[in-house]
């Protein structure tokens, strides 16, 4: 169990208003690793302090809290019977460095004052409500991502829990664990049986410009993007930038940029819903008077659909070959992450439009997920649905991230109605 701490804020009443003031108290220290930004990696000091928080906040709305064995923090609010299956409701705690204060968080927050709208009414149901807070979505510490919902729905590798698994100061995952009170050894043991989880639910900021662009306080979710994830390495010559002539040139930068540009016209030239990236480049030997010999950058290619993501990835991979073949030099292609498309469950996203008709009194605008969420791993044990809410800007994973307070009080609306709706739906045997 983890301990509660006195709560700061006055018992209002649950409020989406008060779910985003919350993010705004857990952006500074102790909930962040770094004094004047938000940086809150998996299993830091910051992650520890939050989860402290977040527990009071937990006990506050009538939930018993605990710590899984993977480090996610779990409020149960019981059902009308005892030990019946749960409706998760949730998102991540963690953050990139220099982070929003929504991003994930506002979706736990959210859970918290729907579980406290319902309690407060002594209203219960025939399955318990659940907020779950993920411990690592965003890969921010570790080498890998959505490391603590995979474990919820038991969708671990070996090497994704493996014991020589570092961080870059070299401290390990066991190590990590360990000074949570937690065990690697147990970490598969954080998994949830089929029976015991009716379906996910996640409400978060959408991370773009879509809702903001139709003037839409919410929208429902219908998929998420299908996503590759490579690392390019190209290996030229090095030379002395003086006297290498430059048509015996096998310059790897410049065989590089003109493979980003490629890069670029790919995913541009695709329907709406193909994006690719390439978010970092390393120039080796990196000397202002050598020409550089070797290049590595990572390439991020998501679409709506696996048949637009492949053909733009094979794009691509054809694209480099022939640059590389053309300027002599070698091209490594290496792929490190292969990310199904996840089709939201029909029956819960049928559910959220009519909650969010119900909330906005406007026809629920339905849209692709281009982000990656822990909905995607939770697919594997359960239906899931997805909630967005407008962000000014579509600005994410950046101090500038903001959600209007009277937004998140429509979203709770929204999730409150679509809570009595699927407790309909369950008694009337239709999920």
């Amino acid at each position: 169990m983890v301990t509660a701490t006195p709560d700061p804020f006055p018992r209002d009443r649950p409020s989406g208003a008060r779910a985003v003031s919350r993010c705004d108290l857990l952006g500074e220290v102790p909930y962040s690793d770094v004094p004047g930004q938000l940086f809150r990696p998996y299993l830091g000091g910051g992650h520890a302090a939050t989860l402290d928080r977040i527990a009071a906040w937990m006990a506050e709305a009538g939930m018993r809290a605990r710590i899984d064995p993977a480090g996610n923090i779990v409020g149960r609010y019981e059902g009308s019977m005892p030990d019946a299956p749960a409706l998760l409701l949730g998102s991540h705690v963690d953050s990139v460095r220099d982070a929003g204060r929504y991003d994930g968080m506002l979706g736990v927050m959210l859970g918290i004052e729907t579980v406290a709208h319902f309690a407060e009414r002594g209203r219960r149901f025939p399955f318990a409500l659940e907020v779950i807070g993920f411990g690592d979505e965003e890969g921010s510490r570790f080498p890998v991502s959505m490391l603590c919902s995979r474990a919820v729905a038991g969708a671990l590798a070996g090497q994704d829990v493996a014991q020589d698994m570092v961080d870059a100061q070299g401290t390990s995952l066991a190590d990590a664990l360990g000074g949570f009170g937690l065990d690697l050894a147990r970490f598969s043991q954080a998994a949830r049986r089929r029976a015991d989880v009716l379906a996910y639910v996640e409400a978060h900021i959408e991370q773009g410009p879509v809702l903001e662009a139709a003037d839409r306080p919410l929208g429902v979710v219908s998929a998420i993007a299908a996503q590759y994830r490579f690392q390019a390495d190209v290996t030229g010559v090095a030379g002395h930038a003086g006297t290498m002539a430059m048509d015996l040139r096998r310059d790897a930068l410049a065989a590089a940029a003109e493979m980003v540009l490629a890069i670029e016209r790919i995913g541009g030239g695709g329907p709406p819903d193909l994006v690719a990236t390439v978010g970092r480049l390393a120039v080796g030997p990196g000397v202002p008077n050598v020409v550089p010999g070797t290049v590595g950058f990572t390439i991020d290619v998501r679409a709506g659909t696996h048949a637009v993501r492949d053909g733009a990835a094979r794009a691509i991979r054809a694209a480099l070959a022939e640059i590389a073949a053309r300027r002599q030099v070698t091209l490594d292609l290496a792929q490190q992450q292969d990310l199904p498309a996840t089709p939201c469950d029909p029956a819960l996203t049928g559910l959220l439009e009519e909650a969010v008709r119900q909330a906005t009194g406007h026809a629920p605008h339905v849209l692709v997920s281009g982000a990656g969420h822990d909905a995607m791993a939770m697919a594997r044990l359960a239906p899931v649905g997805m909630l967005f809410l407008r962000c000014a800007g579509g600005i994410s994973h950046n101090p500038a991230e903001a959600v209007d307070e009277a937004d998140a009080d429509c979203a709770l609306r929204a999730l409150t109605d679509f809570v009595a709706r699927f407790a309909e739906a369950h008694q009337a045997g239709r999920r």
